[in-house]
């Protein structure tokens, strides 16, 4: 079993809502997020004058569901978000809702510190793919001596775990390393506590596909093949399906009978996984079966769970 680890929020304004911060045990990072409506509590924080990193969130016209994303850094970030604040024509970025702020307790994040982690994030972020960068590229790290790099990429774990917390997946990879061989319990790879290899066969069409639950989220894998167009119902999922398709997940194979997932996709249960590959809702718990032994995704979930009452009642 993995070490666990504590994540300590505080919401500065007594609302889930409203301005937050996020620490984590022994480490000198701190997190402070808040709403663009309260831009100007977290403008008025300490730490939002020190050098950092900072992430603004909005909603993807674009996309159904979907966010933009950009990544900066700033000798003194407070200024930096004040000038984001202010309109496009101002030289300001209007599609923003959230702003999160990375910096250290310490105080001990230099210059070269921020442009390494900005870097390495927006990297980061273009390989996971769960938000369209506003960024066009990553820039060019400042080069720092070999033991700030370890430094800041321990920097950058804790992040990783602390983000996810409030609610940013912006950094959370789909990439799947070593799936385990135990059909019971699910394995750590690094950060990653990762499933067996879940499969779903539409025979008939010569459909495979597989998927693995990483870190509670339930993951089809790249190369996956799924019905070529939607036969359902008209439903979320099959807008969720057109989506996909219109940001090229899924494409059409070379003699164009079927679909291909061209990346590892997070599907947010599934049900929706499995209504994606065959067409048309179906049961997800049901339709996923372990390739080992040809168990349910659902009685996979259900293993181990046992009724204890505790006494006879009565």
């Amino acid at each position: 079993m993995s070490a666990g680890k504590s994540v300590r929020l505080f919401l500065a304004d007594g609302t889930p809502g409203g301005l937050l911060t996020a620490e984590i045990m022994n480490w000198t990072g701190h997190i402070a997020a808040a709403p663009r409506s309260d831009l100007g509590s977290l403008l008025n924080r300490p730490e939002a004058s020190r050098t950092g990193i900072y992430i603004l969130l909005g909603d993807d016209p674009d996309s159904m569901g979907g966010s933009l994303a950009y990544i900066g850094e700033g000798d003194d970030v407070r200024k930096r978000l004040y000038q984001h604040s202010r309109s496009e024509d101002q030289g300001g970025k209007d599609f923003w809702e959230r702003a999160i702020v990375l910096t250290s307790k310490d105080a001990n994040l230099t210059k070269a510190h921020a442009r390494y982690l900005e870097s390495r994030l927006i990297t980061l972020a273009q390989q996971a793919n769960r938000s369209r960068l506003v960024n066009a590229t990553a820039p060019i790290p400042l080069p720092l001596p070999e033991s700030d790099v370890s430094d800041m990429e321990y920097f950058i774990a804790q992040a990783k775990i602390a983000l996810p917390v409030l609610g940013v997946n912006l950094l959370r990879s789909t990439a799947v390393l070593n799936a385990p061989v135990d059909p019971v319990e699910p394995i750590r790879t690094g950060q990653h506590a990762v499933s067996p290899v879940f499969e779903m066969r539409l025979k008939k069409d010569g459909i495979v596909a597989t998927a693995q639950e990483v870190d509670g989220e339930f993951t089809v894998l790249e190369g996956s093949l799924a019905r070529v167009s939607w036969i359902g119902v008209e439903d979320g999922y099959r807008r969720l399906r057109e989506k996909l398709e219109q940001d090229g997940t899924l494409i059409p194979t070379a003699n164009g009978d079927l679909a291909v997932f061209t990346h590892n996709q997070v599907f947010a249960s599934p049900s929706a996984a499995s209504a994606i590959v065959s067409g048309r809702n179906s049961n997800g718990r049901a339709e996923w079966k372990l390739q080992s032994s040809g168990m349910s995704y659902g009685s996979w979930q259900n293993q181990g769970i046992e009724l204890n009452l505790g006494g006879s009642g009565s």
